[in-house]
């Protein structure tokens, strides 16, 4: 018989890692290291760890897994012992038990926090190493600079930096920092080969990444030589995925969100001109083609995205694969085609401020872009030229709203002197194709492809284990981003995020309210891990609160109190069974059962919503 449940459109295991642990460690083993033990009939006895007596009260089974104090009430698993006599959370003692017993963590969803946090201090270190390189010593990448238009402003404010024409200049660096190679390996600041290790980024200007918090997650550099490609960017690591990020962001993402637009480059310089010229709303995509997570990040700012990109052919590619995705997130996209100059710097330092906006306002929307280079494959004047064009746009106009369709077909017609007539009918064809799913030669048409949540790297979790009560733990993460003011007395209740996601998202709005005395939804978002992101989009879409939302706290609190009575009947109904007929146990037995009476009645008497 299957042991799986439906939780929340999620299909959730019943295995959870309390229950691997329970399974695998043996508690009389665990209390025994902190309480003398002996045996006594079917279970141990032992004086109480957590209030003091000269009587034995305390009682383990080993059959049950379970222990209970007759003498202060103290009762749980192995779990439960270990927070209570350690005084660590639960999250604490779950890490504690499932590294001696050797249980692999990730497969439940925990993960080592305080290693990702090492690696941000390192990452900063080094930022501030390569900062300095290029701050405090002449050196080549300063001239470079200086070159280039930035003032000591701008360098400091992006961390601009400069990685020596050294094999090991930042390794001694951080080792003397006490940071190990093994670490510096693993965020992609050294390179390896025939055994040795070196420094990963030489004679290069560094352009470290922050994360929306201010956190380096990983490095751009520049080379200042022939050797090695032009751009050199950190590899994937447990803080950085390109795909994921946007470069900038962390300085923009309030102007793209007031403006309701973003500027999108594909350049590191690209973006600091800008910035450095007044243009703010601005992020560049890390020299990588834009991704589907990409265009849902830059969703939670704004709807309306104008692409600059380079006017070489790549460029040009870049820039339809672009709008492509940015229309399927849902995003109104247009193209800036730049005629003086190959690239957004080269324009606006040679240009200025105001000529880059005019450009701003002529980027082409979606249609217009993706008709004018097809027009430009074509020779529309001879019939075999028009007829290649229209075969080619069809698809466009198919896709397009009747009014759109109904302009664009007036003008083509005009450009080509094909009737409107005709033209209509290849767009109906290819429509009726689309809407079939079959092509026009009659083979079957591929499905679309779909956007995902965002942040899931192109798939939707559908298998996830839940440690704990989810909907408690969904409704308090709605209540905490839509209102901090419920941080304050949450705190009495943080045990109910037992499982590990929804304490990591708890605990990034705490840590967002904290840096910014408000809770910005995006910016949890952006620091969240992928699939973390779509449990935190899920509660906050899923959980619909009524106009009081005090009342959702109140029942929230009514049904983990309900909860706590209900595993204190638990506790009771074992502890029972660790009796004996001796007389101090028909003692200890009349106080529990009178004990049980009142806690039933009690629970009897709460409503749950």
């Amino acid at each position: 018989m299957s042991n799986n449940k439906n939780v929340g459109g999620f299909r959730v295991s019943g295995s959870t890692i309390a229950d691997e642990i329970k399974s695998r460690c043996n508690i009389v083993d665990i209390v025994g290291r902190y309480v003398e033990l002996k045996r006594s009939g079917s279970s141990y006895k032992g004086l109480c760890p957590f209030h003091s007596e000269k009587t034995p009260s305390f009682n383990v089974s080993e059959s049950r897994q379970f222990f209970y104090c007759f003498g202060c009430g103290a009762s749980g698993d192995v779990i439960s012992f270990l927070m209570k006599i350690e005084n660590i959370d639960f999250h604490a003692a779950v890490s504690k038990l499932a590294e001696e017993y050797g249980i692999d963590m990730d497969r439940f969803g925990y993960r080592n926090e305080g290693k990702k946090n090492e690696i941000y201090e390192m990452n900063r270190e080094a930022a501030v190493f390569f900062y300095r390189n290029l701050t405090e010593k002449p050196n080549p990448g300063y001239e470079y600079m200086k070159k280039r238009g930035l003032n000591p402003k701008t360098i400091a404010r992006f961390g601009i930096g400069f990685a020596e024409d050294s094999w090991h200049a930042l390794q001694n660096h951080l080792l003397e920092k006490k940071y190990s190679e093994e670490m510096m390996m693993q965020a992609g600041l050294l390179s390896a080969s025939n055994g040795k290790r070196y420094d990963k980024f030489r004679n290069r200007v560094m352009f470290p990444i922050f994360n929306t918090r201010g956190k380096v997650i990983g490095f751009g550099g520049r080379t200042l030589g022939d050797s090695g490609p032009k751009y050199l960017n950190s590899p994937e690591s447990s803080v950085f995925s390109k795909k994921n990020n946007l470069y900038g962001l962390n300085l923009t993402r309030n102007e793209i969100n007031s403006s309701n637009c973003a500027i999108l480059v594909e350049g590191y310089m690209d973006l600091v001109s800008l910035y450095r010229n007044g243009v703010r709303n601005v992020a560049a995509s890390l020299g990588t083609a834009l991704t589907e997570q990409q265009c849902a990040l830059l969703k939670r700012y704004t709807q309306n995205v104008v692409l600059s990109y380079d006017a070489d052919a790549a460029g040009q590619k870049a820039a339809l694969r672009g709008i492509e995705l940015l229309r399927n997130a849902g995003i109104s996209a247009r193209v800036l085609h730049i005629s003086d100059g190959k690239d957004p710097d080269e324009f606006i330092t040679k240009n200025g401020k105001e000529a880059f906006l005019k450009l701003v306002d002529q980027a082409l929307p979606y249609a217009d872009y993706r008709i004018s280079v097809a027009r430009g494959k074509y020779d529309i004047g001879t019939p075999s030229g028009g007829i290649g064009f229209l075969r080619e746009i069809r698809g466009i106009l198919a896709d397009l709203s009747p009014v759109e369709a109904d302009v664009y077909i007036k003008k083509i017609a005009a450009e080509t002197h094909i009737s409107e007539s005709a033209i209509r009918r290849e767009v109906n064809e290819t429509a009726e194709s689309a809407r079939t799913g079959r092509t026009a030669a009659g083979g079957r048409q591929q499905p679309a492809q779909t956007l995902y949540p965002a942040g899931t790297g192109g798939r939707v979790p559908d298998i996830r284990r839940v440690e704990g009560d989810e909907m408690i733990q969904m409704h308090f993460i709605k209540l905490a981003a839509v209102n901090p003011d419920y941080l304050e007395p949450m705190k009495d209740y943080e045990f109910v995020f037992e499982d590990p996601a929804y304490a990591r998202i708890y605990n990034m709005i705490k840590d967002v309210y904290l840096e910014d005395s408000e809770v910005d939804i995006n910016k949890v978002s952006d620091n969240l891990l992928p699939e973390d992101d779509v449990l935190f989009r899920k509660a906050l879409e899923r959980v619909v609160f009524p106009e009081n939302s005090d009342q959702v706290f109140r029942e929230c609190v009514e049904k983990i109190r309900y909860e706590k009575l209900q595993k204190r009947q638990n506790e009771i109904l074992e502890a029972l069974t660790l009796l004996t007929e001796e007389e101090s146990d028909r003692n200890r037995a009349d106080a529990l059962t009178k004990e049980l009476i009142e806690l039933q009645r009690t629970m009897q008497n709460i409503k749950l919503g």
